[in-house]
């Protein structure tokens, strides 16, 4: 994509109300646009990345046997009675027509998923075939968040991927659950923040003893954990006493405080919303069974805000390659006709190698105004073609997280991208 015809620009300031670096940076580099507190559209870069960032989960949730559907947003307020959550859910957007008819805006599909389910399974041979049985969406939930001030991290309305299994024994559940565990460690793994993530034990609520979170270090996330480096194990400040360490087999005196940012979760349902849609199966005797469920999700914008915040330093974002909006951002510098037939022949060669390339082929631009761009961008591999590369028969590659660049030739510049990107 040539930079020249990219409707958005970068910005030197971000709007004064943003408090946050993830939407400062994302704002600043036309990534994102800002429509009130706690509500972004996405922008081409933003979408870009946002895409990969859909690809890795979709892959991973594919690979489990998870099956992708596509819910409404409108929920019916009956659907809330039943599960007695329209009157005790505090951020549920309720929504009424002329005629004074109620409904929901989804913040979750618990209350939508299951009436689907009982469309479909009746009895053991309708269950037990596809069992366990997985179904999961990408799609914009509505939440009535009052501190919407942190970015893509706590938003009104947000992209979430959610996931609900269904099991007909304990032992099914378990398995699945545990295999989860495994996936969501692998998403945060490929998405560049693996090394920082941690499944962490937190509070259940009221169906389930513990619930898993996954957390990345930050030093401005709203969470606290307390880590057990040697294991790997954490554990939310919410259950932090010491019975649940003692049922951990955790030792407080070897436990670190950190601050964290909550990327994921995935939660026992047991009988919760099963129950009050009498979802069952009867098996082969007649008798009848509740369907037991779980519950996974991933806040695809809370994800990419999260790896902008611990991936990024003064002069702006670093991308991870698995998720950057080009593999490279190719800069001309000068008027010369030979830089810009010399830039113009890389363009086309990074193209016809299916290399994701952003060319800044701007001509009004300063070199250094585009080398700060490049920088705030955060795209992976900056290569420069310029008066002194031609000279020296190239041009010149650096990394966004390094400080020095080399000249190398097109042919050394392919071989790397096709064996790095």
């Amino acid at each position: 994509m040539r930079q020249s015809k990219l409707f958005t620009k970068t910005r030197k300031e971000a709007p004064a109300d943003e408090v946050s670096k993830n939407a400062e940076l994302l704002i600043r580099g036309g990534f994102i646009h800002k429509e009130m507190a706690g509500v972004y559209s996405y922008l081409p870069l933003g979408f870009r990345v946002l895409k990969k960032i859909e690809n890795i989960i979709r892959e991973e949730m594919n690979s489990i046997g998870g099956q992708e559907i596509l819910m409404s947003s409108f929920q019916p307020k009956e659907n809330w009675e039943k599960t007695g959550r329209w009157e005790t859910m505090d951020d549920l957007y309720k929504v009424s027509d002329s005629s004074g008819r109620e409904v929901a805006l989804g913040p979750t599909h618990e209350e939508i998923v299951v009436p689907i389910l009982k469309n479909y399974i009746t009895s053991y041979k309708d269950f037990l075939l596809s069992s366990p049985l997985a179904i999961y969406q990408i799609q914009n939930k509505f939440r009535m968040e009052i501190r919407a001030k942190s970015g893509m991290l706590r938003g009104r309305e947000f992209i979430m991927k959610d996931m609900y299994s269904f099991h007909a024994s304990k032992e099914d559940f378990e398995n699945f659950y545990n295999k989860m565990k495994d996936v969501y460690k692998t998403i945060f793994k490929k998405a560049g923040i693996g090394h920082l993530t941690y499944m962490t034990f937190a509070s259940g609520g009221t169906f389930s003893k513990y619930s898993h979170e996954f957390q990345t270090i930050t030093p401005v996330g709203e969470d606290t954990i307390y880590i057990d480096e040697a294991s790997g194990v954490a554990i939310n400040q919410e259950v932090f006493n010491d019975e649940v360490l003692g049922q951990l087999n955790l030792k407080k005196e070897k436990l670190v405080e950190q601050k964290a940012i909550e990327v994921g979760n995935i939660f026992d349902l047991k009988t919760k919303y099963s129950e009050p849609f009498d979802l069952t199966y009867t098996d082969p005797k007649g008798e009848k069974h509740t369907i037991l469920m779980g519950c996974y999700g991933i806040g695809l914008g809370r994800l990419l805000g999260t790896v902008v915040e611990v991936l990024s330093d003064d002069k702006g974002i670093i991308w991870p390659e698995s998720i950057a909006p080009f593999a490279v951002h190719l800069l001309s510098l000068g008027e010369d006709e030979a830089v810009l037939k010399e830039a113009e022949k890389v363009y086309e060669n990074l193209q016809k190698n299916n290399i994701e390339v952003l060319f800044d082929d701007r001509r009004e631009i300063s070199a250094g105004e585009k080398f700060a761009d490049a920088d705030l961008l955060g795209i992976p591999y900056r290569v420069v073609v310029s008066e002194r590369s031609i000279k020296e028969n190239g041009m010149e590659i650096k990394k966004r997280n390094e400080e020095k660049g080399k000249i190398i030739s097109l042919n050394e510049l392919l071989k790397i991208l096709k064996n790095n990107v």
